[in-house]
């Protein structure tokens, strides 16, 4: 009877023990796809950002081998749709809240396929490196090795072209070419060019007078001789 007693005491401890370091929050549901990188579940109030990816606005186009102007958008939408299965029903763990107070998750299909991984790996969306751990780097090499998806072509980083819609009802960018937001930078420590949303950006002033200039993407910042701002 003392051992039965002992038994089940410790088990309780276990149970209790395996129950307040279980924190990790997980929700089901019938998924709605809003955009390539955002979904929503019903009966769930608010909208569940995909962790660590990003998949232009619905309404942002881009070229493809062509030189075509199509809507990449709504192709990245349409791939994520595409992904999930028949029943819709997704599993969605969640790694963060963002300021907008919506979870941020990785979510899972039905068939255990990672939506995140999946639409950077097909090239529907890029990693957020500004707020991943790098665990999609592969995958998004993997799609740019293969033109896949928004690597057929050319396109605007989809923070970049955000930036850039903001601009166009906030600021004034007279002197900014068009689709062209990257700064590069002349000072004490060289050449360095900042990107929307990076913690210099907003301050950092171009003087083309100095040799300052504006770029396009970051590919043609660092073939021009500019280095990335560390922050």
């Amino acid at each position: 009877m003392l051992k039965l007693t002992v038994y089940i005491f410790l088990t309780s401890v276990l149970l209790l023990a395996n129950t307040s370091f279980s924190s990790t929050k997980e929700t089901f549901g019938v998924a709605v796809v809003v955009d390539g990188d955002t979904i929503k579940l019903k009966g769930v109030s608010k909208r569940i950002r995909l962790y660590g990816i990003d998949a232009p606005e619905k309404n942002q186009t881009c070229t493809n081998l062509d030189n075509k102007s199509y809507s990449c958008g709504l192709e990245a939408k349409e791939a994520l749709t595409s992904v999930i299965s028949k029943t819709k029903k997704v599993k969605c763990i969640e790694m963060d809240q963002d300021r907008y107070g919506r979870m941020v998750a990785e979510c899972y299909t039905d068939q255990d396929v990672n939506l995140n991984s999946w639409m950077v790996r097909e090239g529907w969306a890029i990693e957020y490196r500004q707020y991943s751990d790098g665990r999609y780097t592969a995958d998004e090499t993997e799609a740019k090795g293969n033109k896949l998806g928004l690597w057929q072509g050319q396109f605007l980083l989809p923070w970049l072209w955000r930036h850039q819609s903001q601009a166009k009802s906030d600021f004034k960018y007279a002197s900014t070419p068009q689709n062209c937001l990257i700064k590069g930078n002349i000072s004490k420590n060289g050449r360095i060019f900042h990107v929307p949303g990076q913690e210099h950006y907003e301050r950092t002033k171009i003087n083309p007078n100095q040799g300052e200039r504006w770029f396009c993407t970051n590919i043609e910042a660092k073939s021009s001789g500019w280095r990335p701002a560390k922050k």
